[in-house]
């Protein structure tokens, strides 16, 4: 799947721009990896594929406890979507092929 591999993504937050880096691979409609940043890395959970369209969740605790929900397009070396989080609201991301 085109999805499949290592991604730079780039979040635009309230707090500036954040950079992650994401690993996956996809398996039917389903979506593993994990997304690192600032020296940690975390496994995706509830991670879906259908065509160019991906979603996945992670959890995280700095600078708070929050769950992130990316829903995405890829599009060849290419994904972009939203960030969802929670009661802040949907912030937009990108992602390039590493």
């Amino acid at each position: 799947m085109a999805v499949d591999g290592n991604w730079n993504i780039v979040m635009s937050t309230p707090m500036g721009e954040r950079n992650a880096t994401l690993t996956v691979k996809s398996a039917g409609g389903t979506l593993t990896g994990t997304q690192g940043a600032e020296g940690q890395s975390i496994e995706i959970f509830d991670g879906t594929v259908a065509g160019d369209d991906v979603a996945w969740k992670v959890s995280i605790t700095n600078p708070m406890p929050l769950t992130l929900a990316f829903t995405g397009k890829v599009a060849g070396d290419s994904m972009s979507g939203e960030m969802g989080i929670g009661p802040m609201g949907s912030f937009p991301f990108k992602g390039t092929k590493a």
